[in-house]
């Protein structure tokens, strides 16, 4: 595939994620960053984030298998997931985060449960860009 089709499919790819809400105005700014010095830049940010979701992810499983949910550690997580998908531009994730703390905010266990799933989601829409380019 030539080069000006995959960065055409890349640039239409990225509407798609914006239209969708998946992504908002942070993830413009980030990759107003990129420039020749670090092509790459937008690229190694999101695994970063990536590899930072999934652990935050295990520990809220963990937090949230435990018999007496610890509310405050929680919250933890979700406050530290919230800042990362907000730095670069997960809107979708951070929607998901707040609606999240605010089930911790009243320690209602249930609550997270109708949190839509945030990994499925993110990762089933983000990662088929990821394998193209």
């Amino acid at each position: 595939m030539e080069l000006v089709q995959i960065q055409r499919r890349l640039v239409d790819y990225t509407k798609s994620l914006f239209m969708e809400g998946f992504l908002d105005a942070q993830f413009l700014q980030l990759q107003q960053l990129q420039d020749d010095s670090n092509p790459d830049f937008v690229f190694e940010v999101v695994s970063l984030f990536f590899e930072d979701f999934e652990k935050l992810l295990n520990e809220l499983t963990i937090a949230l298998d435990q018999p007496n949910v610890d509310f405050k550690k929680l919250d933890s997580h979700v406050h530290q997931l919230k800042g990362s998908s907000s730095s670069i531009g997960a809107q979708r994730v951070k929607n998901a985060c707040i609606a999240f703390r605010n089930y911790c905010d009243v320690q209602n266990i249930e609550g997270p449960k109708q949190v839509p799933n945030m990994s499925a989601t993110s990762e089933a829409r983000v990662l088929p860009c990821e394998e193209q380019v």
